[in-house]
């Protein structure tokens, strides 16, 4: 099964429940934001990679940017739709590497947040996007990408990581390595009418390690301004001079 069709066929009916909820989601990305001095500037056009339901889009529409928001997800999208009410924010049905749907926008901003990163095909591709990113963005402009490290591989029964749980759901990942991705398994348990049932998909991520993606971010012409891996959650920050 393809990324594309992993969300829309098993994840996105639990995509916002796995992150702790919708409105805890924003609001961690609403401090994010905040703590790293993200307001608007200049043309106030930010571009929202993988935006999904909008974790990222609502707080930068907020603050007043004039937000495009990206994803394959067309359920996702019908979530952020549902939930963006009157906020400056353009939704876009496309794939994040159809570069030409977003390059006429002259963004002061461009993100790409979450794992979405780690759904790419290959390190080409995390490439092509930062470079692409990088003739479009305004001077003075940013990129912001967040995601998994996964160049460290977990063993035996760590594999299996618990994600979030509750009365009628349980969901867990399981990691299958291989040199240059990954297999995640999405493992859900659904409790209906008193019984258990279990619905299990998988999908593959890419591998970029710290170092990799600190040369992509310089060799596109980026000064890096700010790097956390903080528990194996990669944080880049690059600036446009």
């Amino acid at each position: 099964m393809n990324t594309k069709e992993h969300y829309e066929q098993h994840l996105h009916s639990y995509y916002s429940w796995i992150y702790g909820g919708f409105e805890n989601k924003i609001e961690e990305n609403r401090k994010f934001f905040d703590n790293n001095k993200i307001k608007p500037k200049s043309t106030k056009n930010a571009i929202d990679l993988g935006a999904g339901s909008g974790f990222q889009s609502i707080p930068l529409a907020e603050l007043g940017f004039e937000v495009k928001a990206i994803d394959f997800s067309k359920k996702l999208l019908e979530e952020l739709e549902s939930k963006k009410n009157n906020l400056n924010i353009e939704i876009i049905e496309n794939d994040i590497l159809n570069f030409s749907i977003y390059s006429k926008y002259n963004p002061e901003l461009i993100i790409c947040m979450g794992d979405t990163l780690t759904h790419l095909e290959n390190l080409k591709s995390v490439e092509d996007l930062t470079i692409n990113s990088y003739k479009i963005l305004t001077t003075n402009g940013k990129l912001i990408y967040t995601f998994r490290d996964l160049t460290y591989e977990l063993k035996d029964e760590k594999r299996f990581i618990p994600v979030r749980s509750d009365e009628n759901k349980i969901f867990t990942c399981f990691l299958e390595y291989y040199p240059d991705y990954i297999k995640v398994f999405d493992i859900v348990h659904d409790k209906e009418n008193g019984k258990w049932n279990q619905k299990i998909s998988f999908y593959q991520k890419i591998k970029i390690s710290e170092e990799k993606i600190k040369n992509i971010f310089t060799s596109s012409g980026f000064e890096i301004e700010f790097f956390d891996n903080k528990n194996g959650l990669i944080t880049i920050i690059g600036k446009k001079d």
